[in-house]
């Protein structure tokens, strides 16, 4: 057999979603449509804030940084996808492919520890509100963040490391709309066995150490607001970790589906399907989850408006 490896692969095709031209256009205004909601609700998170002082705190500086991933997650994958549903080109350069890949796993797997350190600062402020000031500190918080990029660059390079390893002969059809793991993986003509059990260990390690910080700062939070006695305080208790709460749940639900699996399970319809959540729509619902769930955003965006409108009425 004549086998290509990476080396010398000109490009790979990119199936897409559908073949149905009328779905495609479809498809390309729907998701067209998510993308600018995506791009505005981020951005707009991140300057109000980055503007408004009273929202220069630990979770509003988590939430900042989430809003980024978020916003470069989406760019990793939609555009690419926009362009395969309206031009005749499926094609994308064996570079391109892996270099999207990885910003895909690196901005995923950041995303995970990220949202664990939010999960440590809500147990923080709830189980231990007095103390809250002195342990989410400037510096710890900036730790927590430089950890996660750091984990999510090191599980991402692991994984295209191993990639890349992989050798290609008869197709270079990726049957997905963009080039993520378990499609790559079965195109390949040689063993994929031991990647496959160090992609899993690398990538379920990442998933459980974040869920297993999760469910811990979740239960002692839980088990905390129990022990208060007036219902307005269990009600201020949890509004304040339910949008956090809510966020997690999408988002590892998705992940786990997709990933948690063995390769044999695989399945185009119900992946492509759950990867269209996770990667498109997921990043647009998070600014909403938080801001329409939180009255300091509110707030905050209340009174640039009406900044805006006074100033709007001085000229």
């Amino acid at each position: 057999m004549n086998r290509r490896n990476n080396t010398n692969l000109p490009d790979f095709i990119l199936i897409g979603l559908t073949d149905s031209e009328e779905t495609q256009l479809v498809l390309f205004m729907l998701f067209l449509l998510i993308y600018l909601i995506t791009v505005l609700g981020n951005v707009g998170m991140i300057l109000i804030i980055h503007l408004n002082v009273q929202l220069h705190t630990p979770m509003y500086f988590f939430l900042s940084h989430l809003s980024f991933l978020d916003l470069s997650y989406s760019t990793v994958i939609t555009p690419k996808t926009l362009e395969g549903l309206m031009t005749s080109t499926k094609c994308i350069s064996y570079m391109s492919c892996f270099t999207q890949m990885y910003f895909f796993v690196f901005l995923g797997a950041t995303e995970c520890f990220l949202l664990s350190s939010m999960a440590y600062d809500r147990y923080v402020a709830i189980c231990n509100p007095l103390r809250y000031p002195v342990v989410m500190s400037t510096r710890l918080c900036c730790s927590l963040t430089f950890g996660s990029y750091l984990i999510g660059f090191t599980e991402s390079f692991t994984n295209v490391f191993c990639m890349s390893r992989l050798h290609f002969c008869n197709s270079n059809v990726i049957h997905h709309f963009f080039c993520d793991t378990s499609p790559i993986l079965a195109l390949s003509c040689t063993d994929t066995h031991d990647i496959e059990i160090m992609i899993f260990i690398v990538a379920g390690s990442t998933l459980m150490m974040s869920l297993i910080t999760i469910s811990v700062s979740y239960v002692s939070i839980l088990s905390t607001i129990l022990k208060i006695t007036s219902a307005s305080g269990k009600q201020k208790a949890f509004s304040t970790c339910a949008s956090h709460l809510l966020g997690v749940a999408v988002f590892y639900g998705t992940m786990i589906f997709t990933y948690l699996r063995p390769s044999k399970s695989y399945s185009l319809g119900k992946d492509q399907v759950a990867s269209v959540f996770y990667t498109i729509v997921v990043p647009m619902l998070n600014p909403l989850i938080y801001s329409l769930r939180n009255k300091e955003v509110k707030n905050a965006l209340s009174r640039a408006m009406q900044k805006r409108e006074g100033s709007r009425q001085l000229k």
